[in-house]
């Protein structure tokens, strides 16, 4: 056998053509995701690094063991956090949030200060969930009201999910977020920026395929936020999504996706958001 730091240097050789529709076809059928061929560097490096971790040198090879019953269900999930982490951070694309809290601080007078529920859909490792429940909060402080909502925060990774519940940051993820919001709503460590008990005991973090939305059980939520996700996905798909998302909102909900990644798609509960800065709906109320 080799030695495990030999092999971790040995070099693996480039992905066929074959090889590579066969993985691309793969992720694909599970997760919807669509990697074109400006990501087969991407795929091929992530590929290349768990495999020299188990020790194998061949694309086909591993592409059977990720297939081979319970023992591959356990070797996709692993894989699956590698191919699918994605880089984010706290109030990403600050319009959208500005959005958000206008929105939250009318729905204040209009539903005479309910609890709120709202969404994090693809959620990596929370920055995004954290931050609708920053905003929520803010509503709620600014109106002298205790903070009544929940954000689910669902995404397909568990160890990005794993990552969402410890609910700790470097100050890089943090850069967007203002010192006093920052000072209200984490505490500074040693080892970086931790989210508030009072604050994460609203996020529920949940696995889910957003494939598979027909099994999620929430309806009636107030607010989804599904940015920075549907860019992978073939457009038919996309339109899919956004169907069953739109379903699970409540009348006058507010559904926020990423600026620039849905053109031409309507639904008939949904109005489209006056807002130039934004790709935003709301129910209709019937």
């Amino acid at each position: 056998m080799q030695p495990s730091g030999v092999w971790a240097l040995k070099p693996l050789a480039d992905m066929t053509t074959a090889e590579f529709r066969a993985w691309s076809g793969l992720i694909e059928e599970r997760t919807g995701q669509v990697l074109g061929e400006r990501r087969r560097a991407f795929l091929q490096t992530r590929l290349a690094q768990r495999m020299r971790e188990l020790g194998l040198d061949d694309y086909q090879a591993y592409l059977r063991q990720v297939g081979d019953g319970p023992r591959g269900a356990l070797e996709w999930a692993t894989l699956l956090d590698r191919l699918t982490v994605r880089e984010t951070r706290f109030y990403r694309h600050a319009p959208s949030f500005a959005v958000l809290e206008d929105y939250l601080s009318r729905r204040l007078t209009d539903e005479g200060g309910r609890p709120w529920m709202l969404w994090s859909v693809g959620c990596a490792s929370g920055e995004e969930a954290y931050s609708l429940a920053i905003s929520a909060a803010e509503v709620r402080r600014r109106a002298a009201q205790r903070m009544e909502f929940g954000v689910m925060a669902t995404d397909i990774s568990q160890g990005a999910l794993n990552q969402a519940r410890a609910a700790r940051y470097d100050a890089r993820r943090l850069e967007a977020l203002d010192a006093e919001r920052r000072a209200r709503y984490l505490r500074h460590e040693a080892d970086g920026w931790q989210v508030t008990p009072e604050l994460a005991a609203r996020v529920c973090c949940a696995r889910l395929n957003v494939l598979d939305l027909d099994k999620a059980p929430w309806t009636g939520l107030d607010v989804i936020f599904c940015q920075n996700l549907l860019i992978y996905f073939r457009r038919w798909r996309r339109r899919d999504i956004l169907n069953g998302l739109a379903e699970r909102l409540a009348p006058g909900g507010l559904l926020v996706l990423g600026v620039g990644e849905v053109t031409g798609w309507r639904h008939p509960l949904l109005r489209p958001l006056a807002d130039e800065r934004v790709l935003a709906f709301t129910r209709i109320r019937e």
